[in-house]
């Protein structure tokens, strides 16, 4: 698939120097960093559904040990 992207002069600085220190080309840089960025938030999704469980299911605990 074919895809366009516009960038400024501060992304094309960061294209360069991030090609430059990995030795990639700008399409594995721009590749990566998106699959990098879906990840991260799928990782802080997990947790936050995780931690509101553990709130539903330990709240009342958690209460009662914080007022000892």
């Amino acid at each position: 698939m074919a895809m366009t992207l516009r960038t400024d002069e501060e992304l094309e600085n960061a294209l360069d120097d991030l090609t430059a220190a990995k030795g990639l080309s700008r399409q594995e840089v721009v590749r990566r960093a998106v699959l990098e960025m879906r990840d991260r938030d799928g990782h802080r999704a997990r947790v936050a559904d995780a931690s509101r469980q553990m709130l539903a299911d330990w709240g009342e605990t958690l209460d009662r040990l914080g007022s000892v």
